[in-house]
């Protein structure tokens, strides 16, 4: 008997005939994260992956933060799995695993564990068994083997009670070429494998935003390459150290982000001088959507994805949002569109950019703001007005690109 860990996906197992790509990907992903532990086995099964040490006993704990924010994962089992076949054993097998790993069925596993610090083996007042039987030549039914392996349990454990519809704790047994036994999984992040949906270019700032629609993006499987665009010196470079944080946390979840940090003064002193105030902030939003399609053309990406959620600023009113729209030279992405701002700040507490978002230094998006900006623009006025001067503001946005700095950023 051994300690592993099941990595079970969720989704992709609908894929039919492409199902195999998604799982090389995930597959390949898992292996990379685990790279140099020693011993360490990553295989396919049917429906799932395993992870196994090749020694003895897996170092769970060990493990799973290393692969726990992996896209397209949808949950983890820690388990032990057995070469027993004979009824007997297993039977013994179950008694041991449940003496041995009670803590975690009662305490739950990461957050729901540490609320439930306390809890003893004494608490549990009720359990069940499921099975699932793989092998079919296995001799018994999946209700013979639950009820006998039942029985065992509460025959070891004589205060227990079964509770068949509403327990508090239920005893998996999985009958394959091995049986595996284990509790309830710890969720994964789900989704789809990073990349698997193409590359889309993330236009990041330091704000809420633009961080969690990357989340988001990156989770349907989209490869993200983050644009910032700098403008010192009305902005600090603590803003620009700010935007580097963040990218650092999304390579968390995506194991590595392409940073380009555009510089974006020269743009915005031009547009300050071509534009009225209260327009200023529709056709600074157009000239990053022009630097973003920039270098959506050179990373051979196929989307622009941005933070803007309806009516939350007047930049985001769907007047502001349709004139800015023709500026970009592809689809643009909008994961929040339809989202308020707790609900967007409490996916930010999630992932880990909440605490770097709330320092206390502005971005571009904030330089030159009027105090009252049109908040219902027409589109066709705005491109007219833009004709006017897009030659100059276009060789403006082709220099900020071609001196872009790139930062690659690991997880």
């Amino acid at each position: 008997m051994a300690n592993v860990l099941l990595v079970k996906y969720g989704e992709i197992s609908l894929r039919k005939g492409n199902r195999a790509f998604f799982e090389h990907r995930l597959l390949d992903a898992i292996r990379e994260n685990l790279r140099g532990m020693k011993d360490i086995r990553v295989t396919r099964e049917q429906g799932r992956f395993l992870v196994e040490d090749t020694a003895g006993n897996l170092d769970i704990d060990a493990v799973l933060p290393r692969i726990r924010h992996i896209f397209g994962l949808a949950g983890f089992c820690r388990a032990v799995k057995t070469r027993e076949r004979d009824i007997a054993a297993l039977c013994d097998t179950a008694k041991e695993f449940f003496a041995n790993h009670h803590a975690q069925a009662l305490c739950g596993i990461g957050s729901e564990r540490a609320q439930n610090p306390l809890r003893s083996a004494s608490d549990i007042k009720s359990f069940r068994v499921r099975t699932k039987r793989s092998a079919k030549n296995y001799p018994l039914t999946s209700m013979e083997i639950s009820a006998a392996i039942g029985e065992a349990v509460l025959d070891a454990n004589p205060d227990w009670t079964v509770d068949l519809h509403t327990p508090e704790v239920t005893l998996w047994v999985e009958i394959r070429n091995d049986v595996y036994f284990y509790f309830e999984s710890e969720n994964g992040e789900g989704g789809l494998p990073y990349g698997s949906s193409g590359k889309g270019v993330l236009l990041l700032s330091g704000g809420f935003d633009s961080p969690v629609a990357g989340y988001l993006a990156a989770r349907r499987g989209v490869e993200i390459v983050a644009a910032y665009c700098h403008s010192p010196p009305f902005v600090s470079e603590r803003a620009r150290d700010k935007v580097e944080d963040l990218t650092r946390q999304l390579a968390k979840y995506a194991c590595r982000v392409k940073l380009l940090v555009i510089p974006f003064t020269d743009i915005q002193l031009f547009l300050k001088e071509q534009v009225s105030e209260v327009k200023l902030t529709i056709f600074l939003k157009r000239a990053m959507l022009h630097v973003a399609s920039l270098v959506t053309v050179r990373e051979g990406a196929l989307a622009l994805i941005t933070g803007d959620s309806i009516g939350q600023v007047a930049s985001q009113t769907i007047h502001s949002l349709a004139a800015m729209e023709s500026a970009a030279q592809f689809p643009v992405l909008r994961p929040l569109a339809a989202m308020d701002k707790q609900s967007i700040i409490d996916i930010s507490v999630k992932i880990g950019t909440h605490d770097i978002s709330i320092r206390p230094y502005e971005d571009c998006c904030t330089v030159f703001v009027a105090k009252h900006p049109e908040n219902k623009p027409n589109r066709l006025a705005i491109e007219k007005i833009e004709a006017r001067f897009a030659t100059e503001l276009a060789r403006l946005v082709s220099d900020a690109v071609e001196n872009a700095e790139i930062v690659e950023i690991l997880s």
